[in-house]
């Protein structure tokens, strides 16, 4: 109960607050700020959409039901991209795309032109270009979701569709899509809110969405009120998500316990295998090989000119570990708490369901509409602290509390997943024979529970570090003064233009954001089915 009311304080704190406020905040919000962002986030939450809903789908197929050079290793290799936040390829890409960068410039040269004035690529700063990068860093959470399902669907349903005259593209469209449709719509949501949390990318490529308005209305105008306002309305875009997500697989059942045969790859021969190889691939080189290939590159420059790192940025390295560490420690045990009094046979008055879904609400929430929810109660909180205790300034918000609790409410769904999933592993039977040898609840999780739930819990452990060292919204907002993380840090150097520095800040980000990869890689896509050859009438 104190988790889920503690995931809901920033959320009523924040409704508050906008309700405050008088009735010129909202008619100046209605006229001039929120038309526009509205209208922006509609278009890029479209477009990345259509954009992951393609990559995700496509890809997900042809690794799944065809065989062709190059799949054994693009299976996981699709993957890659969600080490990248797409603040960082967005870093990467105004670099790299420069009118007067390596690409521009080998493109002029092969087309015989000797100026950006004669030639040159549109501007990526524009809708359009957030499209393009936040498209091809959010797509795997569409192609995880679309291939686990496609890895699990009967083959018989595919080869009655083509026994009756349907083509492979036909069975693919009218029998494994429908059928795909709530892992579709599970992927999709998790893009777009992942889109919606989004400021770095927007930002840096011009594109004034909600969350982008909210840290604007906020810092550059001191004007909280208006900030809640606008965060409201970024609330209810994410009302709108999870119930999309909710109504796509509303139909979703449980098929009976008869293990089916699942699809078998078809190899593919000529043209065709190596244009599934170039369409697998594409989305691999633009979301992760060429930014990661663009960061290694000035970090070893910089290295090689003899330049090191600063001090500056050793430092947000430290603060950056102690940040991630902290809200690990905390949402691990906050997760461990929720899910083990959630299980059946625990607590003879278990909580409610609502209670367990409301402590895995904070990641659907964005990382700015926390910030400004969680600021006023931590305002209050320390205001009484330093009364009772005769402290001078801010205690909370100088020590990063209010951060790390922002970040644990966040990656909170996390844990709790994780350990649920855990826990459904322990036969019930275990516990049982414990309880009757005499051992308390607490003594059944430290002697039987915990020692199982050891790879679920590490698992989850390290997802959230990562998560953490990777969040910029929550940090830009609740950071102590002079106090930067590795995300703050390359931010400020993209503003000023100074990509070198930033690079370093970003590699480091990236190599961290592998570890999950890989273990994404390893225990959810399994190995490709081996390909077979169907009789071609």
């Amino acid at each position: 109960m104190l988790v889920a009311l503690g995931v809901l304080a920033p959320v009523a704190s924040l409704i508050w607050l906008a309700l405050g406020a008088d009735y010129a905040h909202w008619q100046h919000l209605m006229r001039h700020v929120l038309p526009d962002a509205a209208l922006n986030t509609a278009l890029l939450l479209a477009g990345v959409g259509a954009l992951t809903l393609v990559v995700g789908t496509g890809c997900a197929w042809l690794v799944s039901a065809h065989d062709f050079p190059g799949r054994r290793w693009l299976h996981w290799a699709l993957l890659l991209p969600l080490a990248m936040p797409a603040y960082i390829v967005a870093f990467a890409y105004l670099d790299l795309l420069h009118p007067i960068g390596p690409v521009q410039g080998a493109l002029r040269w092969l087309l015989g032109y000797s100026s950006p004035r004669e030639w040159r690529l549109p501007d990526l700063r524009s809708m359009g270009g957030a499209i393009f990068v936040l498209g091809f860093v959010l797509y795997p959470y569409v192609y995880m979701t679309a291939r686990a399902m496609f890895m699990t669907q009967p083959a018989h349903l595919m080869e009655a569709a083509r026994t009756l005259g349907e083509s492979r593209f036909g069975a693919f469209w009218r029998v494994a899509l429908p059928m795909a449709r709530p892992a579709l719509a599970v992927g999709l949501s998790l893009a777009l809110l992942e889109t919606l949390n989004d400021i770095g990318a927007s930002e840096f490529l011009g594109v004034n969405t909600l969350t982008v308005a909210v840290y604007t209305t906020w810092i550059t105008r001191t004007d909280l009120a208006g900030a809640a306002q606008i965060a409201c309305a970024m609330l209810l875009a994410v009302v709108a998500l999870v119930w999309m997500e909710r109504h796509g697989r509303r139909h979703q059942r449980y098929g009976s316990a008869q293990r089916m045969r699942a699809i078998q790859a078809e190899r593919l021969h000529g043209a065709a295998a190596w244009a599934a190889t170039a369409f697998t691939a594409l989305p691999v080189l633009i979301g992760f090989v060429a930014p990661a290939a663009y960061l290694a590159w000035e970090t070893a420059k910089r290295l090689r000119l003899g330049q090191g790192l600063s001090s500056g940025l050793w430092a947000s390295l430290g603060n950056t570990l102690t940040l991630a560490f902290g809200v690990t420690v905390i949402a691990v045990i906050a997760g461990l708490i929720v899910a083990w009094a959630t299980r059946q046979g625990v607590s003879t008055r278990p909580p409610s369901r609502w209670q367990a879904r409301v402590t895995t609400l904070g990641y659907a929430v964005p990382g700015t509409v926390l910030a400004i929810g969680l600021l006023t109660p931590a305002l209050a909180v320390d205001a009484g602290l330093a009364q009772l205790f005769h402290l001078p300034g801010l205690p909370l918000m100088s020590l990063g509390a209010v951060l790390v609790v922002a970040c644990t409410i966040r990656f909170l769904v996390i844990p709790v997943g994780g350990i649920e999933s855990g826990l459904q592993r322990i036969p019930s039977t275990l516990e049982q024979a414990s309880r009757l040898l005499g051992e308390t609840p607490l003594g059944t999780l430290a002697r039987v529970h915990l020692p199982l739930l050891r790879p679920a819990i590490a698992a989850s452990a390290l997802l959230v570090f990562v998560d953490a060292m990777k969040e910029l919204p929550a940090t830009l907002l609740l950071r102590p003064a002079n106090f930067d993380t590795l995300a703050t840090w390359l931010y400020a150097e993209a503003a000023r233009g100074t990509y070198e520095e930033g690079a370093v800040a970003a590699l480091l980000i990236v190599i961290a954001g592998l570890l999950p990869v890989v273990l994404l890689a390893r225990t959810q896509l399994g190995t490709p089915a081996k390909p077979v050859n169907h009789y071609r009438p």
